[in-house]
């Protein structure tokens, strides 16, 4: 089962990776910057790998990040997939997107990673609600 992770940076990236890719899952990633700047063209990204969830990071500035968090979450290619959102400070982007979304804190340690990787798995045995 594939996993996309969308971050900012590549040390972010390359952790993620890692946890996943040790947990079973097959990772393509792309960076924000990326996406926003119109280098990566992530609908088509998504239509080439067909992830089942989205990993998708909301760094600062947040306003901007949540604004493009929330465009992507529009593009038809998603509808199908499951997006587990992260960031270092989860409790800052949450009156942003709303109080129904699990924001996952990601810093280096194990038990951030750990849960990370739970939402993971619970995301992609759950049913599109789009």
């Amino acid at each position: 089962m594939t996993v996309a992770i969308v971050n900012t940076t590549p040390d972010a990236v390359e952790m993620l990776r890692h946890v996943l890719t040790t947990a079973g899952f097959v990772v393509v990633s792309c960076y924000t910057h990326e996406v926003r700047d119109g280098k990566v063209d992530l609908e088509s990204f998504i239509r080439q790998h067909r992830p089942k969830v989205i990993a998708y990071d909301l760094a600062p500035p947040y306003a901007a990040s949540v604004d493009l968090f929330q465009h992507v979450r529009a593009m038809p290619a998603v509808n199908e997939c499951q997006f587990v959102l992260t960031s270092v400070n989860p409790s800052n982007v949450s009156n942003l997107v709303g109080r129904d979304e699990r924001i996952y804190e990601v810093v280096d340690r194990q038990e951030d990673l750990m849960k990370l990787v739970q939402a993971v798995k619970e995301a992609s045995r759950a049913r599109p609600t789009r």
